[in-house]
């Protein structure tokens, strides 16, 4: 946390966190489209509503039970009254997913808790301010006006708070199977400029229940839905109730159309054929009117070289700074020394969400690709958040028309995809993702490397995002960011510039000693910088006159030359 501004005294600056490499993915997961026939749609949709109504009566006995440990959840009971109504897998796969819903809705009242206590904490401050002034720090509201209305936002964002901490100590948090925002959208569904049967359908998509738990030892994988991998065919284990509905031997049910994965169909491969758990969803879109299945399974973590690993065995690394339009990328070495000129990937995430994430992907696809044709061994990103942003945002990131503007700037960059997206893709390909802590990154890379680096790249345009992406490579590297004075300047006919107080090995020790001389050493001298006020090198002590007194002082010692003047 920042200090305290005291009068006289400058004001402190935070802890940096250590830079830490991001873990690897955990899981992997592809997906191919059902072309399926009018018979197999009406029957996935029999099945997906009838499992989608057991599941949800488990959820809500779940709920009931409340914050309890696993042993007292009562699955085991759970699984076999559902298992009356479905299969013994069906049930396991339902009770498995309410608890994954209940821990996550949980999770999401503690985090919503901690936002708002957030939020009060900054409006209290700055209502304890007098109106147009400050008091130290915090500045207090405009006028009148605009505090009476944050003292009604209090009292709203306190009504909230208690009701959130009554569900948290009830261990009862709301859950709407099919999405809270698709279930408020049917009171506006003029505005949203839906039918009611369109939303009737898309309601009841939502809420089909059609995923199979894989299992060890099953064959290719899963029991209850199995994909052949030698013909592509899909086949399914029918409901108690639905039984009637089979066309394969033992209950189950044969789709006309086959699946062929494209995306890592070789891991997909090995995995079904050596009979190994691959976990299946099959959804439906029906906006588009298409089914979809989607194949997923757990990977073995792989342990991964640490920051200090990759700055000692010399790697290079891609510093790069997120920013709403574009991503500013710049290639260091071990040193921190910037290699050629920076990179803009220019990133535009306007239109629909499928559209910006594939946006998203062509950029991270080209950080990849500028990666591996530099050499580099990882890329250097911040580990952002936002969170304070989003909860104190109108408190603390300006009002107006400015505010607003800048606020939706912020709440516009994708740093939590961004990140995910990186992760996966950089994995695949072989590099390894450091995150820093993101403080000061803009500020100090604005003031102490645009300058430089717009001298060393006279024919490209340098922002201070770059300077900022080259101070992020080096906080990623271990290296202090801002730049001591006196750095050797670029030279006109030979080297490149030299833009860091550090490169290369450290200076010897120092001391009255030197290291031996020979007849053809020349003085040193007192003159050890170019320049008085490049403080890289200390001037050297001059070494006492080891001649004896009594030797005159136009007679050099007869064991250096061998020879009178």
């Amino acid at each position: 946390m920042p200090v305290v501004r005291q009068r006289g005294k400058r004001r402190g600056l935070r802890a940096i966190a250590a830079p830490f490499t991001v873990a690897v993915p955990s899981g992997a997961r592809i997906r191919d489209r059902l072309r399926v026939s009018a018979d197999d749609a009406e029957v996935l949709r029999l099945v997906g509503a009838h499992n989608g109504r057991l599941q949800r009566g488990d959820l809500a006995r779940r709920v009931a039970l409340g914050d309890v440990k696993g042993r007292d959840a009562r699955r085991s009971g759970r699984k076999r009254g559902l298992t009356a109504g479905s299969s013994s897998r069906w049930a396991g796969a339902m009770t498995r997913t309410s608890e994954d819903q209940y821990q996550l809705s949980l999770r999401c009242l503690h985090d919503e808790r901690a936002q708002l206590r957030r939020t009060i904490r900054a409006v209290e401050q700055r209502l304890a301010a007098p109106v147009g002034a400050r008091a130290g720090r915090v500045r207090g509201y405009a006028d009148r006006h605009e505090r009476h209305q944050k003292q009604r936002r209090l009292r709203a964002l306190r009504t909230r708070l208690a009701r959130t901490e009554k569900l948290i100590e009830q261990g009862r948090p709301g859950i709407v199977v099919g999405g809270r925002r698709l279930l408020k959208l049917r009171h506006s569904l003029e505005q949203a400029g839906l039918t009611e049967a369109q939303w009737r359908q898309r309601w009841s998509a939502a809420r089909l229940f059609l995923t199979a738990d894989g299992e060890s030892g099953a064959p290719f994988g899963n029991y209850t839905i199995t994909v052949s991998p030698d013909d592509g065919s899909v086949t399914l284990v029918l409901p108690e109730p639905l039984r009637h509905l089979a066309n394969a031997p033992r209950g189950r049910y044969r789709l006309a159309c086959t699946v062929t994965f494209h995306h890592r169909r070789e891991e997909w491969f090995d995995r079904v054929s050596a009979h190994q758990t691959v976990r299946y969803d099959i959804t439906h879109d029906p906006v588009r009117d298409r089914w979809y299945l989607d194949a997923s399974w757990s990977t073995g973590t792989t342990p991964l070289p640490s920051p200090q690993d990759l700055k000692n065995a010399g790697a290079r690394l891609l510093g790069v700074d997120l920013n709403a339009d574009h991503l500013a990328a710049a290639v260091l070495d071990s040193h921190g020394n910037l290699i050629g000129q920076p990179h803009t990937v220019h990133l535009e995430l306007a239109g629909p969400t499928a559209t910006r994430d594939g946006r998203l992907r062509q950029a991270i696809t080209h950080l990849i690709a500028l990666a591996r044709e530099r050499g580099c061994a990882g890329i250097v990103i911040e580990n952002l958040g936002f969170d304070d942003a989003r909860a104190t945002g109108r408190e603390t990131m300006g009002r107006g028309r400015r505010g607003r503007t800048f606020r939706r700037t912020v709440a516009g960059i994708p740093a939590g995809r961004f990140r995910e997206r990186l992760r996966s893709m950089a994995y695949h390909a072989g590099l390894v993702v450091v995150a820093v802590d993101p403080a000061y990154t803009s500020r100090w890379g604005g003031r102490y490397w645009q300058s430089p680096l717009q001298q060393q790249s006279p024919t490209a345009v340098v922002t201070r995002h770059h300077g900022a992406a080259v101070a992020i490579g080096r906080r990623g590297l271990g290296h202090r960011i801002r730049c001591r004075p006196g750095a050797t300047a670029h030279h006109r006919r030979m080297a490149g510039r030299r833009a860091t107080g550090q490169i290369g090995p450290d200076p010897g020790p120092r001391g009255s000693t030197s290291p031996p001389r020979t007849a053809g050493t020349p003085q040193p001298g007192d003159r050890t910088r170019p320049c008085r006020r490049d403080p890289l090198v200390p001037p050297r002590p001059r070494r006492p006159s080891a001649r004896p007194p009594d030797q005159p002082s136009g007679m050099r010692s007869s064991a250096n030359t061998g020879q009178q003047r």
